[in-house]
């Protein structure tokens, strides 16, 4: 793949990103401040919650945190191994700052999870 497809591509996958997130119903269930119901220790340093009516790669919801920024633009992805559950899973930034996205990335980098974060070049209002 040339070097001009692959920014085609990317350019096309955040929009299509976008408009997934856009035509969701965000549902948020772990706000700001609430610890996780199976780790206490687990303080939620944003929103965190998923889009309704989605399938992830564990056939629930694909999940989403919810940053400070105005607009559900998506900023990044979280993508994440954890070898305790065997499984991946992807995670969809929306509004984030880069500290908030440091933030959460520390999060899924604990244990016996690892994760890598995908920031998104150029963030366009949609």
């Amino acid at each position: 793949m040339s070097y001009e497809l692959a920014i085609n591509n990317s350019a096309d996958f955040w929009l299509k990103l976008d408009q997934l997130v856009t035509t969701s119903n965000l549902k948020i269930d772990r706000p700001k401040g609430t610890s996780h119901p199976r780790y206490s220790s687990l303080i939620y340093p944003l929103d965190y919650g998923y889009l309704e009516d989605t399938r992830s790669g564990d056939k629930d919801n694909i999940d989403v945190w919810l940053g400070s920024l105005s607009g559900k633009v998506v900023t990044a992805l979280i993508c994440s191994v954890d070898l305790e559950k065997r499984d991946t899973e992807v995670k969809i930034l929306v509004g984030c700052t880069y500290q908030e996205s440091r933030e959460i990335l520390n999060i899924h980098n604990i244990g016996f999870q690892s994760a890598i974060l995908l920031v998104r070049d150029e963030v366009v209002a949609v």
